[in-house]
């Protein structure tokens, strides 16, 4: 007899182990509104302690600040996204006025100039409901390839001076999903919390993601595709 097992047949040869369960990645992506600011510097230092990056949505006024400029080459050498949050802020000019669109191209050449990036992200302040309501705005957006970012946890952290603790727990609150968008802002507070705000989600198993242009996905409160 022959000390070899049986010969398989095509059939068993062909047959492929059974595949595991891939386990969803959990991603959060931190974003900072209204910089850049006297505490920009402060944001990269904690993050860079942390190895983890973010999504700033920078302000035109504040991006014409010479003296900031250096701390917004510095977000982008480091890895960090800089996204336009238009030149104003401000909801008259922006959605009554329908300033919107030429406010965030103005703020993304401005970002250019700065940083050599190319960036097509935008934060619509106050969000986007109701201030794109229209479909007339949001059309001028998908024309001029812009796209927009609201964000599934709003952190309050611009209500909350002094109360870090606050913030943090505003945060571990409204985590349900494996994938989150922490709305925050460059104040003192926020800075304060940031440290708390990593580690909680380093425990719970989030990876930090940072928004780029070619893998965009969809997030905004009017569920337009387009944007």
């Amino acid at each position: 007899m022959s000390s070899e097992g049986p010969t398989e047949t095509p059939a068993e040869e062909n047959t492929e182990p059974p595949v595991e369960e891939e386990k969803t990645e959990k991603v959060v992506y931190l974003t900072f509104d209204d910089g850049p600011s006297k505490w920009t510097e402060q944001f990269l230092d904690v993050l860079d302690a942390h190895d983890a990056k973010a999504t700033f949505f920078m302000q035109g006024s504040n991006l014409k600040k010479e003296h900031l400029q250096e701390s917004v080459k510095r977000a982008t050498q480091e890895g960090h996204y800089i996204g336009g949050h238009s030149m104003t802020h401000n909801y008259q000019a922006l959605y009554t006025n329908q300033q919107f669109v030429p406010e965030m191209i103005e703020t993304l050449d401005l970002i250019h100039k700065i940083t050599g990036t190319t960036p097509s992200l935008v934060r619509p302040p106050y969000g986007s409901a109701p201030g794109l309501n229209g479909g007339q705005i949001r059309k001028q957006l998908a024309d001029a390839h812009i796209k927009i970012w609201d964000w599934t946890i709003d952190s309050h952290d611009w209500e909350l001076p002094g109360n870090p603790s606050q913030i943090i727990q505003n945060i571990k609150r409204d985590t349900t999903s494996d994938k989150e968008i922490v709305l925050m802002h460059e104040k003192s507070q926020t800075l304060e919390a940031l440290p708390g705000v990593l580690n909680f989600f380093k425990e719970q198993g989030y990876v930090f993601g940072v928004y780029n242009d070619a893998s965009h996905f969809v997030m905004n409160f009017q569920n337009d595709a387009a944007l």
